[in-house]
């Protein structure tokens, strides 16, 4: 298996790759590939995959994190130029999203609506984990969160005539499983890392020996930071390459715990692993 990240909120340096606040993965797997997320403009997701020499043609399946246009809004671009493929997802992905700003609020959902994405794409919604290539998965619906979740005061969802928290209910994750375990891709982990750990453990019967992506960190400190860093410990830590919204407090905490094992997830980053579990 080979994840490459396509978008990020940085790129590596000398790689030609363009930054944007948002992220993409492409993941290839048994002769198959997998784009999970596209950023937040056709121009950047378009751009990078050209510059990886990763063709349109190649993207087998899509996977969405979740709603927010910087995780879905490279979707418009490349289903004009890649369509007829599947889309997997969780039923709350059309729920109208919205932000706080200064002056007032402003939607943040996906660009493309549900009738303009049926249109191109064969569309799967569902709260159960899905193979959607070989040893790649979608992780279910993240529902218990015990633990601290990825939230933004400023995220609101409207309920009638009021405007409610977000609850980030079709936060969800990828699960690969391969020949020597699992690692978990995370888009934004808004439904909180330990709780989407929680749920990797439930559905797929371990835990992730890597860890890829944005785990929404970055508003999380003291003993809630050292809380994620004690649970990760349990059992040795994962391997962690963090980016987008991780937050750099955060990052730089994880590595103070874990040293070479927390690296940085830039667009342009490869990493390879093992083959899928059959």
């Amino acid at each position: 298996m080979r994840i490459t990240c396509v978008v990020d909120d940085e790129a590596m340096p000398g790689s030609g790759l363009l930054a944007e606040h948002g992220i993409s993965f492409f993941i290839a797997s048994g002769g198959q590939g997998v784009l999970f997320d596209t950023g937040s403009t056709s121009r950047v997701l378009l751009a990078n995959l050209a510059r990886l020499e990763i063709g349109v043609e190649q993207i087998d399946a899509l996977v969405i994190s979740h709603a927010h246009y910087d995780h879905t809004g490279g979707l418009a671009g490349l289903l004009e130029l890649r369509s007829g493929i599947p889309l997997y997802a969780h039923p709350d992905l059309f729920r109208e999203r919205y932000a706080r700003t200064s002056s007032g609020v402003e939607k943040i959902g996906p660009v493309v609506g549900r009738a303009a994405l049926e249109k191109r794409v064969s569309l799967h919604l569902t709260t159960e984990p899905v193979e959607v290539a070989p040893g790649v998965w979608t992780s279910g619906e993240i529902a218990e969160r015990a633990e601290i979740e990825g939230r933004s005061p400023r995220h609101v969802i409207r309920q009638g005539e009021d405007w409610l928290p977000d609850p980030y209910g079709d936060d969800l994750a990828v699960v690969l499983k391969t020949v020597e375990g699992l690692a978990l891709i995370c888009g934004c982990c808004h439904a909180g890392l330990l709780n989407t750990l929680h749920q990797v453990r439930h559905a797929f019967g371990a835990q992730p020996a890597t860890i890829v992506g944005g785990t929404h960190l970055k508003d999380t400190a003291g003993a809630d930071l050292d809380h994620v860093v004690e649970v990760l410990e349990q059992g040795g830590p994962p391997d962690l390459w963090l980016g987008h919204c991780t937050g750099r407090k955060a990052f730089r905490t994880l590595q103070a715990a874990f040293g070479e094992r927390v690296r940085p997830c830039q667009a342009g980053t490869v990493m390879e692993l093992p083959p899928p579990a059959p």
